[in-house]
């Protein structure tokens, strides 16, 4: 399997603070798992690989919370309401902007901010991929079982090539890492692989 960087784009999911720091809101939740799997390290690996070989990098943002996000919604999902309360990705804060270390470059795309847990409803990802000639999506970032698993299968069914990086995300438990990976990912992935094994198809 090959990854030509004309048709292959990174698809780096939510990389705020406020997942991804030390004093993120979210941080605490997905810490251990975290450190476990390497993943500040192993995303660094990824999107530095994946820039030297001229891959396109997608930035896939969730929408970064407002006052009165949600009051008026029929129907806010638990998460939702949740991260309102919480005021996760709270915009122009410090925890609702990008890690340090994943800033957009110029020739990156940045698409519209994913309200729910899929990166394609109701945002630009799909006009954005289609327009540069994507037809494969590896996907990076946060979180495993919701935002990484959601985007992957809409993708999926949009007729994309999907490849999940197991080590380069994280989530709140083990078992939601066992189900994102072991139980779901088989069931739209076309391929699910470690960060070493990634960089060594890239490189090939």
């Amino acid at each position: 399997m090959g990854y030509d960087p004309s048709s292959t784009a990174i698809l780096l999911v939510d990389p705020y603070n406020d997942f991804l720091a030390e004093g993120g809101k979210l941080w605490p939740r997905v810490k251990v798992i975290a450190e476990d799997v390497k993943l500040l390290d192993h995303l660094r690996e990824v999107v530095a690989a994946a820039r030297a070989r001229g891959l396109k990098i997608v930035f896939v943002p969730h929408h970064r919370w407002t006052p009165g996000d949600y009051v008026s919604f029929d129907n806010p999902s638990p998460y939702q309401l949740g991260s309102a309360k919480a005021q996760v990705f709270a915009k122009d804060s410090w925890g609702g902007t990008f890690h340090d270390d994943f800033q957009p470059q110029p020739g990156d795309v940045v698409v519209g901010e994913h309200w729910g847990s899929s990166g394609f409803a109701n945002t630009d990802l799909d006009l954005q991929l289609k327009q540069h000639g994507i037809r494969r999506v590896i996907l990076i970032g946060m979180i495993a079982n919701t935002c990484i698993e959601a985007t992957g299968r809409f993708g999926m069914e949009l007729g994309y090539h999907v490849t999940l990086v197991k080590d380069a995300t994280a989530a709140f438990s083990p078992e939601a890492m066992h189900a994102a990976h072991a139980i779901n990912g088989p069931t739209y992935a076309h391929a699910i692989v470690t960060t070493e094994e990634l960089l060594a198809q890239l490189s090939a």
